[in-house]
């Protein structure tokens, strides 16, 4: 699979990313570490060299299944993770770093990313000056090769820039989640800054495996997210009648035609979640889907058929 730059860095990562929020089991049901280990391998073996994970995914436990998984080919892995909203005065973000190293079992960090904005989930406002001193410090040291934020605004973005380089934004973004074109995309472009979008199957809506009465079970995060709920359901059954045609005539699946559009668009990349091997060795064929530009067009005019009728509120949840 071709790789890209990330941002203005030396580092080069995958178009389609391993992401493994998964893999620490909160907030998800029938997930087994065999079968994560397992997948994540697969994924690399299908050319998918960067991995997304956290330490808030499972305590940590996500990044101890990335390192199970990965270990022995560190040296042609690109592992981004991510410091919590909880942890960012100066000494948490070293700790939490620390903690992530050690549950990477490796040395360095190559993407580390502010996983949500200070005071988000009712968490202490820190001064991005300080979150920023500390992962400046830790790049400075060698424990981390680039610097990213994740669930940013434009504004957030721009802040945090003053501070330091700003290599990636990871906002939530698919074919049927677009709020981040609005706000911050065109300056991630102007700033040559990777844009790496989780959630880009829409939580798996965009496969087309979930049908008109399908409910979530109450554990299941996708139960409070908007794009099952109500009308927002039923525009995407439609939306995803309309896109399977462009599928067929590409021979290929709905989840990699929506993969095929979203990384053609500037600067994008897409973090893909897998349970199992098949789901791994499927997603790493999107990374060389090429797509006409009519085709684009059209599938970003099925796409407005869901977001044109979504409300101003940029967090996919109802998260009380």
């Amino acid at each position: 699979m071709e790789t890209r730059a990330l941002g203005k860095s030396e580092i080069h990562i995958t178009p389609i990313i391993t992401g493994t929020w998964q893999a620490g089991k909160s907030q998800w049901v029938g997930v087994e570490d065999a079968d994560t280990i397992k997948a994540i391998r697969s994924a690399f073996d299908a050319g998918i060299t960067t991995v997304d994970t956290a330490e808030v995914y499972g305590q940590g436990h996500s990044e101890r299944v990335v390192a199970e998984a990965l270990s022995d080919v560190r040296d042609r892995v690109v592992y981004a993770t991510k410091v919590f909203a909880n942890h960012l005065k100066y000494d948490q973000v070293i700790a939490a770093c620390e903690g992530s190293l050690r549950n990477l079992k490796t040395d360095y960090i190559d993407l580390y990313q502010i996983h949500w904005p200070s005071g988000s989930f009712n968490s202490e406002v820190v001064p991005i000056e300080e979150t920023m001193r500390a992962l400046n410090d830790l790049k400075q040291q060698g424990k981390i090769r680039a610097i990213g934020v994740s669930n940013f605004s434009r504004a957030q973005l721009e802040e945090a820039a003053q501070y330091g380089r700003i290599d990636s934004l990871q906002p939530p973004y698919s074919l049927f989640w677009r709020y981040v074109e609005q706000d911050a995309v065109p300056y991630c472009v102007e700033q040559q800054i990777s844009i790496i979008a989780y959630s880009p199957l829409a939580q798996g809506l965009l496969t087309g495996k979930f049908g008109p009465d399908h409910a979530f079970d109450p554990q299941d995060n996708r139960a409070k997210n908007k794009l099952f709920q109500g009308e927002n359901y039923q525009r995407a059954q439609t939306a995803l009648t309309k896109l399977r045609s462009i599928a067929d005539r590409y021979q290929t699946s709905l989840g990699n035609l929506a993969l095929a559009w979203l990384i053609a668009q500037p600067q994008t990349n897409a973090i893909v979640g897998v349970r199992n091997a098949e789901q791994a060795v499927e997603n790493a064929k999107a990374g060389n889907l090429k797509l006409t530009a009519a085709d684009l067009a059209e599938i970003d005019q099925i796409g407005r058929i869901v977001t044109d009728h979504l409300d101003a509120n940029p967090l996919m949840w109802n998260w009380s």
